[in-house]
């Protein structure tokens, strides 16, 4: 008998603002932009990525594109995305 893998879906598992917390601070030691993006995009999806677009100012479509390996999101645009989550961006010496 052949077990079928089913798809992962960590936004399914981001409950709480420690999770995603946590989730986010282990993506940035990560130090992996594109991880970060998808990571972003966990968040938003977890959050409804729709109220998320909208509160940026750009599509449903746009926001999945932007946080995805097709997108090429300005700083600004991530930045938005971040203030959407209500998460701060914290820099510190490494």
């Amino acid at each position: 008998m052949v077990k079928k893998l089913h798809d992962f879906d960590m936004s399914e598992h981001l409950r709480t603002e420690e999770e995603i917390q946590l989730y986010l601070n282990e993506i940035l030691s990560e130090g992996d932009i594109d991880l970060l993006l998808s990571a972003l995009g966990d968040i938003a999806k977890a959050r409804n990525m729709s109220q998320i677009a909208r509160e940026v100012g750009i599509t449903r479509e746009g926001l999945y594109k932007a946080l995805s390996g097709r997108g090429n999101p300005t700083f600004a645009t991530v930045f938005k995305v971040m203030q959407a989550l209500n998460l701060n961006l914290e820099v510190k010496h490494a």
